[in-house]
């Protein structure tokens, strides 16, 4: 499945934390936004440890999932800071 993840961390101390941690799993696209490929265990595991690593009272991820990307398109305007030509 393909995922896109987006998160909003409202400290200094856990944003470099979930940044780290999202880097190693996903493709970093943009800020703080990642996508990539993963299977459902993974999805899990991603989803577990990004509970661990944040506030829910204060911070925010948002996690889409698609079962396929064979009917989308993605389109960048302006500068693309992470290529992903050949991950897509």
């Amino acid at each position: 499945m393909f995922l896109i993840v987006f998160y909003d961390i409202k400290t200094g101390k856990r944003s470099p934390k979930v940044l780290k941690y999202l880097r190693r799993q996903l493709v970093w696209v943009q800020n703080s936004v990642f996508e990539g490929e993963v299977t459902e265990l993974q999805l899990k595991q991603i989803k577990d440890t990004l509970e661990g690593l944040i506030n829910k009272e204060k911070d925010s991820v948002i996690i889409y999932s698609f079962a396929s990307m064979q009917y989308s398109k993605r389109t960048v305007i302006g500068i693309e800071k992470n290529s992903t030509d050949g991950f897509i």
